[in-house]
């Protein structure tokens, strides 16, 4: 291996691809061509595929490109070429006691540390650091810890800082990616605030706060209302017409409530003919509805009275009479040929109580017929009778004395009672 100085310099050249495919020179010392990486613009190329390269006496070098997969065209002046120090971090020179200590190995050995220093310091020229005027590490009794949050926590994120020019987790990149969307409408909002648009709407949106809530509280009409915007639409076509229907309202509000003259000079109001009122007759025509209701002074039409009227009025009624006769009436015959309700149930009761002053019923013994027949204004009379519960027979009061008017005997018996029972009726 050759033995030359190790200049203090940056281990990375970047050049554009004028030169198409080069040669590019790098200046920096390498010991043998394997000590330098090369990318063509984002792509890692394949020393010997993708490029070659030529090591000077002094170190210094410089690569040319092979045109293939990893550099598919000739390189233009849009394309970038990286040549940066790659020696490998080893050691492959091993002392030994009581063996040869050469000049040549030990200037190998540290122009390979040496090699492997400048590309650690240019690596760290492109890491993210602390200003050396920083305030003092954690580890030496200051405040400044510039270690990174865990994956889990820094995952999607972007990267923030505390009070103390700490890392932390900084808000999601989906959150920046949202709002980098909206970025046109903030500036819009924000012109608007400051006035440079217009007006400043947002203030004097808050001016009258109370209104847009208002608003919102009906948003379920204003929906429907933009639905039928065909129709109002077609309202403000019309907007003439509809401006003249005021003038029809009054008359509408007369022909439902006005009852002190005639609408139209012909006919009354809707309420009128319900009521009555001024110039509503009650004779002469068909009378308002209510007349036909509740009229008890005479008849509506000259002809007929109200339902009223023949409901439980007094008026003279015909041979037809009123519902309250046909039910109530006890003076003589409805309408010459039948009865009440009433007088028919008078008739049934007077009936029933005349059997009831004649038979007494299921008894034990003439002493309780007895009982019956004086108790409660009864009378026993000749022809009374009752049935025996202790005979079996239906006995009769012959005026003197009780005996038998019915002997028990199969058959025969319930046929005489039959009989009995009828004959009494």
């Amino acid at each position: 291996m050759a033995d030359y100085n190790i200049n203090a310099i940056t281990r990375r050249v970047v050049f554009t691809g004028s030169a198409g495919v080069g040669p590019y020179a790098f200046s920096f010392e390498v010991l043998d061509q394997n000590d330098v990486a090369v990318y063509f613009n984002t792509t890692s190329l394949t020393l010997t595929t993708d490029y070659t390269v030529t090591v000077n006496a002094n170190g210094t070098g410089s690569v040319t490109l092979v045109t293939g997969s990893g550099v598919p065209t000739t390189p233009t002046a849009s394309d970038t070429v990286i040549i940066i120090g790659a020696r490998d971090i080893e050691r492959v020179t091993d002392f030994v006691t009581a063996g040869d200590l050469l000049a040549s190995s030990l200037n190998e050995q540290l122009d390979a540390l040496t090699i492997i220093n400048q590309q650690l310091a240019e690596e760290g020229q492109r890491s993210m650091r602390a200003p050396v005027y920083d305030p003092a590490l954690v580890a030496d009794g200051g405040t400044l810890d510039m270690t990174l949050p865990p994956k889990a926590d820094r995952v999607d994120t972007v990267m923030a800082f505390d009070t103390n020019g700490n890392p932390v987790k900084g808000p999601t990149v989906t959150g920046i990616t949202t709002i980098t969307a909206l970025a046109a409408d903030i500036t819009t909002l924000a012109d608007i605030e400051d006035g440079t648009v217009a007006t400043d709407a947002i203030s004097d949106t808050a001016a009258i706060k109370t209104d847009v809530t208002t608003v919102a509280g009906i948003a379920a009409d204003v929906t429907a209302a933009a639905a039928n915007s065909a129709n109002i639409t077609a309202a403000v076509a019309n907007a003439a017409n509809i401006n003249a229907a005021p003038a029809n309202a009054q008359l509408a509000a007369d022909w439902a409530v006005k009852v002190n003259g005639i609408v139209d000079s012909t006919d009354y109001s809707s309420k009128a003919w319900s009521i009555g009122g001024t110039g509503v007759t009650d004779t002469a025509g068909a009378g308002p509805a209510k007349d036909w209701a509740t009229e008890t002074t005479g008849q509506v039409d000259g002809t007929e009275y109200s339902a009223k009227e023949y409901a439980v009025g007094t008026q003279t009624r015909g041979t037809t009479g009123s519902a309250k006769d046909w039910a109530t009436y006890t003076g003589g015959t409805v309408d010459a040929s039948e009865y009440s309700a009433k007088h028919y149930a008078q008739v049934a009761a007077a009936s029933v109580a005349t059997f009831d002053d004649k038979y007494a019923g299921a008894k034990t013994n003439d002493t309780a017929a007895d009982t019956y027949f004086t108790s409660g204004g009864r009378t026993k009379d000749t022809g009374d009778l009752y049935y025996s519960t202790s005979s079996g027979n239906v006995r009769i009061w012959n005026g003197t004395a009780w005996e038998d008017a019915v002997v028990s005997t199969s058959g025969f018996a319930t046929n005489g009672f039959a009989i009995a029972m009828a004959i009494a009726l």
